[in-house]
C-alpha cells in the first residue's frame, strides 16, 4: 500500500468524486472516512459517505459521524444549495445501501484510534468545514506526530464563493479553520479556489467518465444541479472538482505545485469573516498566522487525466 489516508468530508458532489478517487486507487490505504456538516446537514453527509463507499465496493472502510454545527455561532452557517437538497443533485437515493454499519464512535474518536494504530504517519484530507480537525488537534495533541500532513480543500487567495472574499469550507467554520490553518504546527497544504477553478473539467471529460462503467456513470448522474451552477460561473458546460483536486495531492504528493506563505483566517464577525489572508509580499510582515503551503499551480491536463483514469479504471 502507498499513502495512508483519512478523509473528512461533507458529501457534496465534488466530495463524491474525491471519495471515489481515493477508494478506487490501489496505491491508497484508505483507513477511514469521517463526516461533518457542510454542503448538507450531518445526517445526509454521513449517509452519502457510507453509500458512496458501497458504490465503490469499499465496505471495509469505517465511517464515523462528527460535528453537526460549527464550533461557535451556529446561526452564521447555512447549507449550500449548489449540490441540491440531498447533496447529490437529488440522486442520492440511487446509491446502494451501505452494508457496513456506522461506527459507534464519533469522528474524532475514530481518527484517534486510526492514527494511534498506524505504523507510519497518516495524511488527513479535510474537504469540508474544519470543525472535526480542530477538535482532534485541540483534544488529542499527542496524535500530531502521527499526522504526515493535512491536505485541505479550502480558502481563496483572491475571490471567495460564499462571500466576496470567503470560500465555503472556511466560511462555514472560520474559528475551526483558524485553529487548524493559522495556529497549529501540523504540516498543512491549502488547496484554494484559485487553483481548483482552473482545474475545471468539461462535458467531454464527463462523458468519458460516464462511459467508463457503473461508478463513473453514477458519479456523472450526481452533477445536474452542480452543472447548472457552474454553467453560470464558468461560462461553459463543465464542473469544478474542488475536493478531488485536494485528494489528488493527498495521494500523489507534488501533483500540485505549492508555495509557502504566511496564512491567517479572519474569524471576526464582520463582512470579511472566513477570509483567508495569504501574505504574498516579497517581505511578509504578518503578525498572526503561520507559514502554510498554498497550492498555486499544476499541469492541468495531467491532473485531469490522473483523476479521470483513477475514477474510470478503479483499483
Amino acid at each position: 500500500m502507498g499513502t495512508k489516508l483519512i478523509i473528512d468530508t461533507d458529501p457534496g458532489v465534488d466530495d463524491a468524486f474525491a471519495i471515489a478517487l481515493a477508494a478506487r486507487s490501489a496505491d491508497v490505504d484508505l483507513l477511514g472516512v469521517t463526516t461533518v456538516f457542510g454542503n448538507v446537514p450531518l445526517a445526509t453527509t454521513t449517509s452519502n459517505a457510507r453509500r458512496l463507499l458501497q458504490l465503490c465496493d469499499r465496505p471495509d472502510v469505517p465511517v464515523a459521524a462528527g460535528a453537526s454545527r460549527p464550533l461557535l455561532y451556529r446561526e452564521l452557517h447555512r447549507s449550500s444549495t449548489v449540490h441540491g437538497s440531498d447533496g447529490l443533485s437529488g440522486h442520492a437515493a440511487s446509491l446502494p445501501d451501505a452494508t457496513r454499519p456506522l461506527e459507534d464512535s464519533d469522528a474524532v474518536s475514530l481518527m484517534v484510534s486510526l492514527l494511534e494504530a498506524s505504523d507510519e504517519p497518516v495524511t488527513i484530507a479535510p474537504i469540508g468545514p474544519l470543525t472535526n480537525i480542530a477538535a482532534l488537534l485541540a483534544a488529542h495533541p499527542g496524535v500530531r506526530s502521527k499526522i504526515a500532513r493535512i491536505v485541505l480543500m479550502g480558502g481563496a487567495i483572491t475571490l471567495g464563493n460564499s462571500t466576496a472574499v470567503s470560500e465555503f469550507n472556511i466560511w462555514a467554520d472560520p474559528d475551526a479553520a483558524r485553529r487548524v490553518i493559522a495556529e497549529d504546527d501540523v504540516p498543512c497544504v491549502m488547496v484554494p479556489l484559485d487553483l481548483t477553478h482552473r482545474c475545471a473539467v468539461d462535458s467531454t471529460w464527463l462523458a468519458k467518465l460516464a462511459a467508463s462503467g457503473p461508478v463513473g456513470q453514477a458519479l456523472n448522474s450526481f452533477t445536474p444541479d452542480y452543472l447548472a451552477h457552474y454553467r453560470q460561473v464558468l461560462g461553459y458546460e463543465g464542473i469544478v472538482l474542488h475536493d478531488a483536486v485536494a485528494v489528488a495531492e493527498a495521494i500523489h504528493p507534488g501533483i500540485l505545485r505549492a508555495e509557502t506563505y504566511p496564512v491567517d483566517i479572519d474569524s471576526g464577525l464582520g463582512p470579511t469573516r472566513g477570509m483567508t489572508i495569504v501574505d504574498r509580499r516579497a517581505v511578509p510582515n504578518i503578525s498572526t498566522g503561520r507559514p502554510v503551503e498554498v497550492a498555486v499551480d499544476t499541469e492541468l491536463d495531467v491532473l485531469r487525466e490522473f483523476v479521470l483514469s483513477r475514477l474510470a479504471g478503479g483499483r
